[in-house]
Parts: structure tokens; sequence; C-alpha cells
């Protein structure tokens, strides 16, 4: 041990450390300064920055003892209260800059010492000290972090004045504003308390968890020996699959009817066989996470190890044995035929111009900078309670409960404040195995994964493999037919498998009014990561084809891509892939719109490109559905209080996308007859023990089918208080005449599954964006630069104008890693932020324009359709496009790493 004192946000602390300890500990668990959040663990985030004698450090990586007695450290709890914030925190709260908020105490504090040393910097010096200091934000696209320390400095300067109200309306009307999120305060001071943070809460005798995880990718399991782990400092218990009270496994829940599985395939603890890197055999519970992982290494697994297929034409092969016995590898098909037999139109050339390819979109991983966290305990009625980063609390709920052998009426689920997720979480990952262990050992339990854990023991976007050719009428330029094959590598677990296949079969050369159409998908189990919800779901996958295929049909008919997007895009009479009517028909207004900036960006690049530099050009259509398939639905409660507040409930979870604000918006504009302000809604979120099932966070449905239960809630309320004068009840007069003052809102879609064709109306809204791409490719390394993006987009009308902007700036930034840098492919290289490929600040351009096209939806709560996964369907084939107009070389294999398209420079002698 080591004393040490340190001055630690002006107070002078004398602390006995380990001399070993990282900064990070000490902070959150000696001094539980839980402000100085850690995620990847390794100093490549920055979520962990603090001030060290006015310099910046990563605390992750920073041992105690390279401090110096008397060192002053900073933390975010020493930057501002929540009655006097300092203008940075200010500033992050007006721009709308903490969407998540797992990163923002980091950002604040890099962003304080650079403001110390600098106090009037250009936008790229910000950026640049960002990048030195290695600080990501997976949520924002960087442009609302920049805008932040750029106003801060000004105030500091004394040029401006700033308040967290800044953008806050002036009549007080916030709905279709821009006005900040409710847990901004709580954001920007380091107070929004993850499960990490909330570990320091549980009572004495929590149990905090390791996971014995596979270290092979397939293997059949004959024996656990934890005699020796049982012995290891701290242990309580090891617990097994014998110790699960259940059926051990995670139901998928909707299976598809032509499903070949059962759906049954997932274990919560593994007892028979192992089906990927990373999976569960064990748990390790003692009285530290530190003596649990210590533990955990110590027990002996037997394994018979199995042929190991690491993708869907490796499972597919005729020699491959099932992964799953008795379930074929390709274990679902998905058709699809729209119109007349396609055959004909790719036999005639005379009349026909025919483009076909070959394509593969990788498994592209989330890269949340918050690593997977959760705890359960029982409560005093016998509840077990589960606390996660669940975007699907009830769906998860039923997804476990018959696994862990419980009625679901004894469990409840409740999300935690939630670092990032973007769709890894529709998926349940430690839920069932903290419940596990708190069923085996009667008291609280925590887990928490490392980053390695966080990248091959949570599910990964689902690689495509795509085969697929169009046919476009050489007289009109109108595309006649197209075909396609798909294949979804979708990992050793079948949860949702079936749906994934069926999107590519709704976003196939969605946008086009193409009369004909024949495809067949297929889900294949493979020993890779398992597949899960990523932002877009499918789009992004089968977009990327249609839409690099466009560039291609383009150059062979000899025209510009824009203007052969333009002559297809659905007008009326054209219907959708599934044969669905648009909900809108503004793709043409949308290009007319981004022409002369296209024929602007093109003169640039032509202009601007050197000898060693070529700069280019692309552009592609993203289209989504805001739902899940057919008449989804929610519920959404509204409550009169005493004091004549009004407490909306619901489970719209939030994973940084803003759920709080879009409650909040709609409920405000819904409640505005009562003449209530927006501060006297209270919300109630995300507890399924308190509110009703609003559905899963994904899909972008919240905002839509939540939104239009939210309205359906807070009207009813209202006609209830109305008086036949006009005027409105109070709390005493309703509880006086006997009318209740809670209300259950509810809303169902007026959509329809599709068939066994793939036809039907799956989504009553869509979101609509047009995308381009101007690039610089460096010829002597292959390297490529973003340099600007803009977006068109059509997302109805807008509820908050901030948070739209964010997830429009962050889901361009996730395009822009799935095209040029993102993988999960070798599991050693690929399991931390850094080896996967997450784009820093420099990799995200500055300049990412966006324009609003609003046209009302029929069906969307006050005209809005949803956002999340639009703004990630097309900034990848824009991107690539963009690459062949610059240099030539045409990537079908994302993603484009340098040295594919070196590779591809060369074998065009270039």
């Amino acid at each position: 041990m080591l004393e040490k004192i340190l001055v630690v946000n002006g107070f002078e602390r004398k602390l006995v450390v380990d001399p070993d300890a990282f900064l990070s500990d000490v902070l959150r668990d000696q001094l539980h300064l839980i402000g100085t959040k850690v995620g990847c663990g390794k100093g490549q985030c920055g979520a962990c920055s603090v001030i060290i004698d006015g310099k910046v450090v990563r605390a992750c990586i920073t041992k105690i003892r390279r401090l110096a007695d008397y060192a002053s450290v900073t933390t975010i709890e020493g930057l501002g209260n929540q009655a006097n914030l300092h203008p940075l925190q200010i500033a992050w709260v007006a721009h709308g800059a903490a969407q998540c908020g797992f990163c923002t105490p980091g950002f604040i504090l890099s962003a304080k010492a650079l403001l110390d040393e600098n106090p009037k910097p250009t936008r790229e010096q910000v950026r640049d000290w960002f990048q030195k200091h290695k600080n990501v934000c997976r949520c924002t696209g960087f442009i609302p972090l920049v805008d932040a320390v750029m106003d801060a400095a000004k105030v500091l300067r004394g040029e401006m004045t700033l308040d967290i109200n800044h953008n806050m309306p002036a009549d007080g009307n916030i709905f279709g504003s821009r006005a900040p999120r409710p847990s901004g305060v709580a954001k920007v001071m380091g107070q929004w308390l993850f499960g990490d943070d909330q570990k320091l809460m549980l009572p004495p005798g929590t149990l905090h968890l390791a996971i014995v995880e596979a270290r092979v990718s397939h293997a059949n399991i004959k024996g656990v020996d934890y005699a020796e782990a049982l012995t290891m400092p701290g242990v309580h218990s090891v617990i097994t699959a014998k110790d699960v009270k259940g059926k051990n496994r995670i139901t998928g829940l909707i299976t598809f009817p032509t499903n070949k599985g059962d759906g049954w395939d997932r274990p919560i603890l593994c007892d028979t066989k192992v089906f990927q890197y990373g999976d569960a055999i064990a748990l390790v519970a003692a009285d530290s996470e530190a003596n649990a992982r210590a533990a955990a290494e110590k027990v002996k697994v037997d394994l018979e190890v199995l042929p190991a297929y690491m993708s869907a034409p490796a499972a597919m092969a005729e020699d491959a044995i099932e992964i799953h016995p008795g379930t074929p590898n390709a274990y679902y098909e998905q058709n699809h035929a729209k119109g007349a037999d396609v055959a004909p139109f790719f036999s005639d050339p005379s009349k026909y111009e025919v483009m076909g390819g070959d394509y593969y979109t990788q498994r592209q991983p989330h890269l949340p900078i918050e690593p997977d966290v959760g705890y359960a305990f029982y409560d005093e009625d016998g509840i077990l309670r589960i606390y996660s980063k669940s975007i699907g609390l009830y769906l998860h709920l039923y997804m476990i409960a018959p696994g862990l052998g419980v009625e679901p009426d004894k469990i409840a689920l409740i999300q935690l404040p939630t670092g990032g997720t973007f769709g890894y979480k529709f998926s349940p990952t430690m839920e069932a195995l903290v419940g596990a262990a708190t069923m085996a050992t009667g008291r609280p339990c925590h887990l928490h994964y490392n980053y390695a854990q966080q990248q091959y023991y949570t599910g990964k976007r689902s690689p495509f493999w795509t085969k697929g050719k169009i046919a476009v009428d050489k007289a009109t330029k109108k595309i006649v037919a197209s075909e396609m094959e798909w294949i979804v590598d979708h990992g050793p677990y079948s949860e949702f498998g079936d749906l994934l296949t069926l999107r590519g079969s709704q976003y196939w050369m969605a946008g086009y009014g193409i009369p004909n159409m024949r495809a067949k998908g297929y889900c294949v189990a493979t020993n890779h990561g398992w597949g899960s919800a990523f932002r877009g779901y499918g789009s992004p996958e089968i977009m990327f084809p249609s839409e690099c295929l466009m560039d291609e049909m383009a150059e062979k008919l000899g025209m510009d891509p824009l203007e052969f997007r333009y002559v297809n895009v659905y007008r009326p009479g054209d219907t959708t892939p599934t044969d669905q009517v648009p909900d809108s028909w503004t793709l043409p207004e949308m290009i007319e719109i981004l022409r002369p900036k296209y024929t602007e960006a093109m003169a640039n690049a032509k202009k601007n490109s050197t000898a060693t530099h070529k700069k280019g050009v692309g552009v592609a259509i993203g289209i989504y559905g805001s739902g899940l398939d057919g008449p989804d639905s929610a519920g959404a409660d509204a409550e009169l209080n005493p004091d004549g507040t009004v407490t909306v409930f619901n489970t719209w979870q939030d994973h940084g996308q803003g759920s709080d604000a879009g409650t909040l918006g709609f409920a405000h504009e819904t409640l505005k007859p009562l003449g209530l302000k927006a501060c006297q809604i209270k919300l109630v979120l995300n507890d399924t023990s308190k509110c009703p099932n609003s559905g899963p966070a994904g899909g972008s449905r919240s905002n839509v089918v939540v939104g239009n239960a939210i309205i359906n809630g807070c009207k009813q309320l209202v006609d209830a208080m109305r008086k036949p004068d006009g005027t409105f009840r109070t709390y005493d007069e309703m509880v006086k005449e006997g009318i209740k003052t809670k209300y259950n809102g509810a809303w169902t879609a007026p959509a329809k599954d599709c068939d066994a064709n793939g036809l039907g109306s799956p989504f009553c809204c869509y979101m609509y964006g047009l995308f381009m791409a101007e690039v610089t490719v460096e010829l002597a390394t292959g390297k490529t630069q973003v340099d600007k993006m803009t977006l068109v987009e059509d997302i109805g009308t807008i509820n908050n104008r901030q948070t739209v902007d964010g997830q429009n700036w962050g889901g361009l930034a996730q395009g822009i890693g799935l095209a040029l840098s993102e993988d999960f492919e070798d599991i050693k290289k690929h399991s931390s932020l850094a080896g996967a490929g997450v784009p820093y600040i420099h990799d995200i351009p500055d300049a990412m324009e966006l324009i609003y096209v609003e046209s009302p939806r029929e069906h969307g709560p006050y005209g809005n359709s949803g956002v999340g996964e639009v703004p990630l369907c097309g900034p990848h084939p824009a991107i690539i496009n963009a690459i062949y107009n610059a240099c030539g070389v045409r990537i079908r294999h994302l993603p484009a790493y340098p040295e594919k398209v070196l590779a591809g420079l060369k074998a065009l002698g270039k």
C-alpha cells in the first residue's frame, strides 16, 4: 500500500492506495467521484478524462503511483454545481451535446483544459484537441460538441451570455422547438448515474460477478471444474447451468412459422455446447469484481473443440455439421415476388440494359462507449428486479422468464441510465445472467463487462452477402425488373434472424417504382458473433448493393447518377418493394433541392483534385419504416396529480436518442388546453412495475407508436377534466365527482404484415433520406477522407429539432464508420474500440449539412415519422460511390479499408 496526498477539486485528500491502482478506480471506488466514467479501459475513448496540474489525463490508464503528492486533480464534480454551472456545462446543455451522456464529463474536462490554455480556439483547433486527447463520442457526430466549446469560449471571454434555456421558446411551447433535454443538467454534471456508477450504491453483501467465458468458437462441453475457484479470495460461489431453475434458454419469442428452428437455441449458461467465442459457461460470484475475475480464470472447462464456421458460406458448405443439432444451419428462407416474372426482362438485350454485382456488408460493431452492465435483487415483495441497459424491457422480460423459471409477474425490468446502445440491447445480454445469479445466491448481484467482453459477447450487425441485378428499359430509362439473393450471417442465435431476413425483402431497391421483383433470402447460423439489431436493421445492409447498382447502371446508360435516380424515384402510381403505396411523394422534391449543391460539389471536386489526391462526389437514397411490422402497438399513461401537475408513464426506452424530450414534447402539446408549463409535466419512464408496455425502442417506432399512445392518454385526461362550459376540473373536483385521474393511452398502427411473398403494408410511416458524400482519396495509400456529408431528409414534422439534428449527425458518423473502418471479424484484433475502427473526430467531417422536407404523415403523431434509423441507411453507399467517382475504384466488400482501395488503384494501373 501507498499513502498518497492529492488535492482533489480544491480539497486535500489523504489516501491509502494500491500503487498499481488506476486513478479512475481510486476516484470512483475510494472517493466516490463517479462523474469520471470508464468506457474502454484502454485509454482509447477519453470518457475518463480528468485534469491533473492543468493537463488532460486519461485516468483509466494512469496508475496512481505516477501522481506526485499534492498533485491537483480536477474531476467533473469540481467544475460546477447545479446552481452555478460552468459555461462549458451550460453550452453542452444548450446545444444538445449530451445525448446518452456517458462521454460528456470527459469531453467537458478535456475542453476545460483547452480553454485554459487557448481562450480563443478555432473550430479546427478544438477538433485537433479532441483528436489528440482521444475523446470519442458515438452519438453526436461531434458537431454539437464543437459548437458548445466555441460558445463557452465566447462566454468566458465576455462576448456573449448563455443559459441552459437558451433554446427554450419564449412562449413556452416546446413542440417543434430546440428545447433542451430534461436529463441534460444531470449528464453535464456527471450525475446521470450509469450501471457501474450505481454499484457503489448497492447494499453490503452485494456480489460481483465474472463470466467464465469460452475461448473457442465451437465445442462440446465435457465438464466444468470450479473447485480451485472456490478457494480464491472473496469468492462466494460459482453458478453453472445446473443452478438455473428454468429451461436455461432465452427464447426468440417472435419466431416465424416457416423458421426451421424453434427459437430456444440460446443458453443462459452453456450446458452442452459452446456456440461462439465468449459464451458464458459459468459465473463466479465474489465480494469484488477483481476477485471474481481472478477466480474465473481458475475454472477449468473440458472441451471437445468442433469445426468453427465463421461465415455464412462456410456454414452452408455441404460438409458443415449442424451448429444446433436437428436444425439446418440455413434455417430460414424468405421469398419475394412482386409483379410479373422477371426472367424476360433479363433475357432481351435489345430492349433492356442489365447490370448486376456481388456485395458484402460487414459485421459492424455498435461500439458504445459504455460497456454492458446490470444488476439484480429481490425486493420485499419477492419480485426479482433486474436493472440493465435494455431497450426492450417487456420484450426481454418475456424472453428470459421461462429460462429462469420465473413467472413474468414475478419479474420487473428497469432500464438504467444508458450509454448509447444503437440497437445491440434490443436483444437481452446479461439480464438473464444477473437474474440467475441472484436467484442462485439470494443476494444482489452486479455484472460489468470489460470492453473485450462488450465486443465478443454482445450482438453485432449481421453481415449480408448479396447478389443482385436490375433491368432498365433503354427507351424510358425506367427500372422495370430486379432480382436478388441475399444471405444473412446471423451468428449462432436465431432471435429475430427471420425478421432481419425479411428486411432485405422490404428494402431491396426501395425508393424506386419497380413493378417486377423477385428475390430470395436465407438466414444462416454461424459460430461468429451473434446478430442483433443495429441502427437501420437490414436497410443499410441491402441499400448498399441497391445504391451501388444504381450508380453502376447509370454509368452503363451514360447518365448522371442523380438524374438516373430522379427518373426512377417514387411518384404517384408507384409502390414500394412490398407493393405498398408510399406515405410520401417527396423524393423528386428532395432531389431538386440537392441538385444545385450536387452540381457545385462535382465542379469543386474536378477543380480541386490533384495528381496525388483525387476528390469525388457520390449520392444514395436511404429508406426505413417507422415501426415493427404490422399492427405494432404501445401504451402510455397520463395521471393528474393533487398539485395540478401531470405525470406521464411509459417504457419509451432511452439509449441516447432522447425519449425524455420526445415524451415531453408530445405530452406538452396535447396538454396545452390545461395551460401547463413543460416543467409541470413529470416523467416516470422505463420500469415495468410502474409503466405500461410501450414496446421496444428500436426500428424508429417509438416516435410514431409511443408518440401516438402518449397523445391518446393525454387527450383522455384532458377530455375527462373538461367541464361543459369549456373550463377544466381540478384534481379535487375530479375526485369529488368520482372521475378517475389516471388514463391508459394506447395506439395500434394501421399496418399489415407481409405475406409469404414479402408483400404487404408493414409500416404506416416511413422515413426518406437523400445523401451526398464528398471525399478525397489519397492515391499513394488508398486512404479515404470524407470532406462533407449532406442529408436531405423527409421524416414528417419534427417534435424536437435539437434531438433530431443530433440523431442525424450521429447516424451519418456511424455510416462513415460502416463505409470505411468498422468491423468485428478478427475476434482478437477487433476486441477494442480502436481495433474495431471507431471513428475519431478527424475521421468525421465538421461539415454535415441537414435539410428537412417536412411532409406531415397521416398516421404520425402531429405529423411526425421516426428519425433514428434513416441517417445510417444511405451514407455508406454514397461514400463508396464517391470513391469511385474520385479514382475509379469500385468497392463492393465493406469496409473500404485503404489497402482495398490501393489494390483497386494498382489493378487500374494508377
